[in-house]
């Protein structure tokens, strides 16, 4: 689905945003997980350089890593920084750590930032990537019932773009690391990846996301982690996200 949604851009949004998170106790919980992906991936990297965290949004990482800069393309209130990913204002070897929610497939020219991610990062430094997956479920979902535009056939990771928020590809993820992975491989040696892991076939769909309706319950959260777990064990082309670690090589 690709029609005109210029308004996502409009930074204003991010109380309406911050109101649904907190107001969701699905979708809260979902991102407490996306956070400690990001503290567990933290945990494995070197002492010294900054952790830097792409697209904050209307997130809270903060409450669960105190010294996680923040930073959006778009100037959010309360944000730390206002940055561009592919231009990223720091010197080489002086970030430990990025992170990224649902922020990759909205970058037109992801080449760029991970030109900048293989500069700006310390030997061990690391790229910890939540977004979409090209699932079994996830991309009828994604091709049908989702506003962003979805082209898991673009012969190339660059997109033209209507706005930081409103333009994209869900399926780039997948196409980076999955389809594309050799030239991933060839075109940033420096970058390792450790890991592409599927997960959470249903939980972000029923919570709503960042839509104003949800139809999972606090009560019921418990149960369909579990029904996705369990999919998730019998495929991991049931999922609907996937977590990706990279390091920077030493």
């Amino acid at each position: 689905m690709c029609s005109d949604f210029s308004e996502l851009n409009d930074p204003a949004r991010i109380h309406d945003l911050k109101k649904i998170i907190e107001k969701k106790p699905a979708l809260y919980y979902i991102y407490t997980q996306y956070y400690q992906f990001f503290k567990d991936i933290l945990a494995k990297c070197p002492s010294q350089g900054l952790a830097l965290e792409i697209g904050s949004g209307a997130g809270f990482v903060k409450k669960i890593i105190p010294e996680m800069i923040t930073s959006d393309y778009l100037t959010y209130e309360g944000i730390d920084k206002t940055i561009d990913a592919t231009q990223l204002p720091y010197e080489k070897n002086t970030l430990k750590f990025i992170g990224m929610i649902n922020v990759l497939h909205h970058i037109a020219q992801a080449e760029k930032f991970f030109e900048e991610a293989q500069r700006v990062l310390v030997p061990g430094g690391k790229i910890a990537i939540i977004d979409q997956h090209h699932g079994w479920l996830s991309r009828w979902i994604l091709k049908y019932a989702h506003h962003e535009p979805y082209f898991p056939q673009a012969k190339n990771w660059a997109f033209e773009t209507t706005g930081p928020v409103s333009g994209a590809n869900g399926a780039l993820a997948w196409i980076i690391f999955q389809r594309d992975r050799k030239q991933f491989e060839t075109q940033f040696p420096n970058l390792k990846i450790i890991a592409y892991a599927p997960h959470s076939p249903l939980q972000y769909w029923l919570s709503g996301g960042l839509k104003p309706w949800g139809l999972l319950p606090k009560w019921a959260f418990g149960f369909i982690k579990m029904m996705d777990n369990l999919l998730i064990c019998l495929s991991k082309q049931f999922g609907s996200f996937v977590n990706i670690e990279i390091v920077k090589k030493e």
